[in-house]
């Protein structure tokens, strides 16, 4: 066997030593390099017991036609916050103070630079009182209970055999 620190092979028994969080097997010679590691630890029997927590499994509401359903970003939402601001009077700063956020944060945003994440985005809405979201289906389709969207009967063609 060959000493861990200076690679020197090693006659007799290797003393195991710490150093730094590590424990390696080395020579008389590297020895007072480190700490040597009992095989037993004591453990202490004061310890205070841990106390077990069952983690609560929570029930999840069966899968309905809106889980499929998703809100997504306006296009134009840069144009929605800058107006919605300007329409109340306020400078980006004045907007960042009353949102708890930086003023940077309203110009990039403006610029179109970042998408704001959706606590700066319900913030907004609130804020300025202006909807940021469209709600949509998966495959991308704005959702509109006023017309009739396109069904699976107009897409599919079935062949007969």
């Amino acid at each position: 066997m060959q000493c861990e620190i200076c690679g020197a092979e090693i006659r007799g028994k290797p003393i195991c030593v710490k150093i730094d969080n590590s424990e390696l097997q080395v020579c008389q010679k590297c020895a007072p390099y480190g700490t040597p590691v009992d095989k037993r630890t004591p453990v202490s029997r004061k310890i205070s017991p841990v106390v077990r927590t069952v983690p609560r499994t929570e029930r999840r509401p069966k899968k309905d036609f809106f889980d499929i359903l998703k809100d997504e970003l306006l296009d134009n939402y840069d144009q929605i916050i800058r107006d919605a601001r300007e329409a109340r009077g306020w400078s980006q700063e004045d907007l960042a103070e009353n949102i708890k956020e930086k003023a940077s944060l309203i110009k990039k945003i403006e610029r179109s630079e970042i998408v704001p994440e959706d606590s700066v985005r319900k913030k907004l809405e609130h804020t300025l009182n202006i909807k940021l979201t469209e709600r949509v289906d998966e495959a991308g389709q704005e959702v509109s209970h006023m017309k009739k969207d396109t069904t699976l009967g107009d897409i599919v063609k079935i062949k007969r055999k």
